[in-house]
């Protein structure tokens, strides 16, 4: 699928309009649903595959993906399964049974790690996948994600030392026919 029309099947699939308030706290006038595109195999795999180039040209080092519960494990596993790379899950919080870990799958300290996101807005929920990612002795310098809704994600995640590299800015899928398919 090519990126333009990746990009109409998402807004089709994705965009709501209506009063939401956001992870970050702010009120949006629209909403990208990542469940809505997440979930269909016809744009998930699409997504793996965008999501997996990009992780090649930034971050041809890593050695395996990382993605935030609950939005983003989907399409680390997508990019994973495209890329060859293996992928850890990073809980919101260290579970509280079992092995009570925070980072769910295998890896080694010193690794590279590019961290896969969904919508990026604020950016808080991708830093304290980072620093979690961080504390637990792994290297993360560039994040990817299919939606940067460019309101500081990409500034508040660089005074971290890390690079977003979005798939798609939401100014240019607001630019996008509502009626494409989806």
């Amino acid at each position: 699928m090519i990126h333009a029309e990746l990009g109409r099947a998402l807004r089709a699939a994705a965009y709501l309009e209506g009063d939401f308030v956001l992870r970050s706290g702010r009120r949006s006038k629209y909403y990208l649903d990542k469940y809505r595109f997440e979930t269909r195999p016809d744009l998930l795999r699409p997504l793996g595959v965008a999501l997996a180039n990009a992780v090649r040209e930034h971050e041809p080092d890593a050695d395996r993906l990382a993605g935030p519960e609950l939005g983003a494990v989907a399409l680390a596993a997508a990019a994973s399964l495209e890329s060859g790379l293996p992928f850890v899950i990073v809980r919101k919080a260290a579970k509280e049974y079992g092995t009570a870990k925070q980072l769910e799958g295998v890896f080694t300290e010193g690794e590279c790690v590019c961290l896969v996101e969904d919508v990026v807005t604020s950016g808080g929920a991708a830093i304290e996948a980072v620093q979690a990612l961080r504390a637990a002795g792994l290297r993360v310098s560039n994040a990817v994600c299919v939606v940067d809704r460019e309101e500081g994600g990409v500034d508040e995640l660089a005074r971290h030392a890390v690079r977003l590299r979005p798939l798609f800015r939401a100014s240019e899928l607001l630019e996008m026919p509502a009626n494409a398919l989806g």
